[in-house]
């Protein structure tokens, strides 16, 4: 597909990508590897996650002909004429399947989306109205082609997803708490896959494939191809981290930094376009149930750290930030700064 350079893409002045940045090596972007000893592994991530929000995984067990599998079908999807896409398209109901609307921070997105469930029934609820306790269940709206799209995507999910899990055992030990003490929150998650396409990009110094933002989820897992685009806020300035086929991007997103009182925080990021070349990247974001209140878990509050977040409710949370991020709005998405506690 293509897009026309329409003003809803510009990005202010202060937020345009540096076409001089720099690419950053692995010493700015930790890489843990995750066979061998737990105790070196839990002190990595632990360290990473304090030090940094990113981390880079190897021998992190997800194949790597899953992840040659996803690019080649996902292009094939993306590749098909818009109105055949569209036949999967999401909407301010459905809050997953094709979309090429994305906004962040109320500027368009240069890039197509397609989302999907990692439970392909999953409850959430039907309005963001605190008042209102209607539930309704989602599924995936498949599309008939590619033939293998379907049983790919899933399969790579289902790899991705035993990562996630494993790494948030990890993430809970390097905090001081047992392995497993935040998997009843996803009982019935509402995480989800993200299928991103950039498109190439003549004006890749005025426009954003994915504009400044923290992930509102517990933790990310990515996959970006060789071409690359991530850049991440550190010290004050981004720098581009560079493409390593054998390796996965973990981040800590807001969820974990509400979680952990602030131990842990989520870092701002964002994704760069081509001027020649398409993109793509494969984005798992862990999420908890609908019905979980997100708050500071009481093992990390004191007297002395008093809990610095009100909580809220994570599904009410969601449809409010889905509504958003939807289409254009003349307001700022819902944060978790709205719900900190004043110093």
């Amino acid at each position: 597909m293509s897009f026309e350079l329409d003003p809803s893409f510009i990005v202010d002045m202060e937020n345009r990508p540096n076409v001089n940045v720099a690419a950053i090596g692995r010493e700015e972007v930790p890489v843990i590897d995750l066979s061998g000893d737990i105790e070196r592994i839990v002190e990595e991530v632990g360290n990473a996650c304090k030090e940094c929000g990113f981390l880079q995984v190897i021998n992190h067990g997800v194949p790597l002909h899953l992840l040659e599998a996803m690019k080649e079908t996902s292009k094939e999807f993306f590749d098909q004429p818009m109105d055949e896409k569209k036949k999967a398209k999401r909407d301010e109901v459905n809050p997953v399947g094709y979309h090429d609307g994305e906004h962040t921070k109320n500027v368009r997105d240069w890039k197509e989306v397609y989302d999907f469930l990692i439970d392909d029934s999953t409850l959430i609820p039907a309005s963001p109205d605190p008042d209102c306790q209607e539930l309704r269940t989602i599924t995936n709206p498949w599309p008939k082609n590619p033939s293998q799209f379907r049983v790919v995507c899933q399969e790579y999910a289902g790899e991705m997803e035993k990562l996630a899990f494993k790494l948030m055992e990890i993430i809970c030990l390097s905090l001081g708490l047992p392995g497993g003490r935040l998997k009843g929150y996803f009982e019935e998650q509402t995480s989800f896959l993200r299928i991103n396409h950039y498109p190439p990009c003549l004006f890749s110094d005025l426009t954003l494939g994915c504009g400044r933002h923290k992930d509102f989820d517990f933790l990310t897992v990515l996959a970006q191809d060789d071409v690359g685009g991530l850049e991440v806020k550190r010290n004050g300035k981004w720098v581009h981290v560079k493409p390593d086929p054998t390796a996965l991007i973990i981040n800590v997103g807001d969820i974990c930094q509400v979680w952990s009182n602030e131990r842990y925080k989520s870092v701002e990021h964002r994704a760069v376009v081509n001027g020649e070349k398409e993109r793509y990247s494969f984005a798992l974001f862990l999420v908890p149930s609908h019905h979980v209140m997100v708050k500071p878990l009481e093992e990390l509050v004191s007297e002395e750290d008093p809990p610095k977040y009100l909580p809220y409710n994570w599904g009410k949370f969601y449809a409010t930030r889905n509504r958003s991020d939807y289409k254009k709005q003349n307001v700022d998405n819902i944060q978790i700064h709205d719900f900190r506690v004043p110093n």
